[in-house]
């Protein structure tokens, strides 16, 4: 899936000893980056040599999802159509929840934590905003078809709905929070995620890890 900014030729890498990792209780996970003197068990591996999170799927998901916040951005940019969009949200987390119940899920984890998404999606379409009036030579010159992105939204949605539900054992357990953030920390090496979409997806992640 192209994007206006996509994120495999985002602006900045993994560059400090550790990356933080936020979590939902405001707290952070510090994960050694290999190469470094502070991770001396993993200098050989590469990240993507590393044995995956349980809840790599999850967090793959969710940067993808993401990734569809350009395309809106870009559908809307020059209209009148808001970033924010009530009507629009509540529909999705109706759905969601919906779609959690059949599963076995339950409806109002499901709900927080795609709220958590939705507003994520949000600061990628916001910063985009941003971006485009600074620099209006960056801004998008055509307008994807705002309705063939939510069709491709509703498809990333319901996958991560679905992975949810799978990862309930694992998202419950008290090794929750590191495999985040050593999730988090793997999807931003290979996707290479810019400040923005890094800032995006540490919004989207917390509430991943309930209670």
């Amino acid at each position: 899936m192209r994007t206006t900014t996509p994120l495999r030729r985002a602006l900045t890498t993994v560059t400090a000893t550790a990356t933080v990792v936020l979590i939902a209780t405001g707290t952070a996970v510090a994960v050694p980056v290999p190469g470094t003197a502070a991770a001396p068990h993993s200098a050989a591996r590469p990240l993507s040599a590393q044995a995956p999170s349980a809840l790599r799927p999850v967090v793959e998901l969710a940067a993808a999802r993401l990734a569809t916040g350009d395309l809106v951005a870009a559908a809307k940019w020059g209209t009148d159509s808001p970033i924010d969009d009530p009507a629009r949200e509540q529909q999705v987390l109706d759905n969601v929840a919906a779609q959690a119940q059949q599963l076995g899920a339950d409806p109002a984890e499901i709900r927080v934590i795609f709220r958590d998404q939705i507003e994520a999606n949000k600061i990628v379409q916001r910063g985009l905003f941003q971006r485009w009036t600074t620099h209006p030579d960056e801004a998008p010159t055509t307008k994807p078809d705002l309705s063939a992105v939510r069709q491709e939204i509703n498809r990333i949605t319901s996958a991560l709905v679905q992975s949810l539900a799978t990862t309930a054992d694992d998202r419950g357990a008290f090794t929750c929070r590191p495999e985040l953030a050593l999730a988090g920390l793997q999807v931003h090496h290979e996707n290479h995620l810019d400040a923005l979409h890094t800032r995006a997806l540490t919004r989207a992640l917390p509430s991943i890890c309930g209670n």
